[in-house]
């Protein structure tokens, strides 16, 4: 079965001491079985007395990393390269085995041109060295792609498996959010299907990123295809509420959410627990 989790995301706009202890009370109390922590880019986070305060109350945590602007990879890749071995630090100290995110460009940042060959060049290289880097410490490491109108390095599943098949490094997977799916692919069940035990990480996100279950994702396909492939790994909950106003402006809500942030989150985990015992 899979392990239901959901993200810092669901109760605070971004890691901090204070908000971090908030979020794994919240989301032991709600039911959630791990807590997806979206580490800082200044990786001011204390592993250690996060992954205890996990401990106490019985739940999982996983790491992943955004690049920020100034760790876009086809720009700066001796930066993304140094940001990215500080993350795979942060997990190890929490005695983690795996890394997400947006791991491949800094979300915003454009060229107005496709991915060129260079660009694949040095994208190769740097998670090479990474790969190698996070296999000392028994970490995967599994790049997310995101939509066209937030980058153009990595949008659709297919391309991060290609680089998987390229590289052929055993600890590289595939990251999906269903909101970015909703938007890129031409099936929510091929892409699962394709990616088979390379997929590691999804978020569950409804095409409106409010919800799950009342919008646009074709929920039995996705559901079906995952309980064909037997996904056993985390379903993480990242739908946002307008309520937690400091996320209003990078998650574009402009107009008001219809659920507060703990209703969104408790109806999620309710409607991912129903479509797992459907197709499982």
């Amino acid at each position: 079965m899979p392990i239901f989790g959901t993200s810092i995301l669901s109760f605070i706009p971004s890691w901090s001491p204070e908000g971090g202890k908030y979020a794994i009370e919240k989301t032991a109390e709600y039911g959630f079985d791990m807590l997806e922590i979206c580490l800082p880019a200044s990786m001011d986070f204390d592993a250690k007395t996060t992954k205890k305060q996990l401990d106490n109350k019985g739940i999982l945590g996983r790491c992943t990393l955004n690049l920020p602007k100034y760790c876009h990879i086809p720009f700066y890749p001796e930066k993304a390269v140094a940001i990215i071995k500080a993350a795979l630090d942060k997990v190890a100290e929490m005695d983690g085995d795996f890394l997400g995110g947006v791991l491949h460009s800094a979300i915003g940042t454009f060229t107005g041109k496709p991915l060129s060959d260079e660009e694949k060049v040095i994208l190769h290289q740097v998670f090479s060295e990474v790969l190698d880097y996070a296999q000392k410490s028994n970490i995967t490491i599994a790049p997310e792609p995101i939509n066209r109108y937030e980058s153009y390095v990595y949008t659709a599943a297919d391309e991060v498996l290609n680089l998987i098949e390229s590289l052929k490094k055993p600890n590289l997977g595939l990251h999906l959010d269903t909101f970015h799916m909703n938007i890129e692919e031409q099936s929510f069940y091929d892409p699962i299907i394709k990616a088979g035990n390379h997929l590691k990480h999804v978020h569950i996100t409804e095409s409106d990123r409010g919800m799950t279950g009342e919008g646009n994702v074709h929920w039995d396909d996705f559901f079906k295809a995952l309980g064909e492939i037997k996904y056993e790994g985390p379903l993480v909950l990242e739908n946002f509420s307008s309520e937690i106003k400091e996320l209003v402006g990078p998650t574009s809500l402009w107009r008001p959410s219809k659920y507060n942030s703990e209703d969104l989150a408790k109806g999620s985990l309710v409607f991912m627990k129903q479509m797992v015992d459907k197709w499982y």
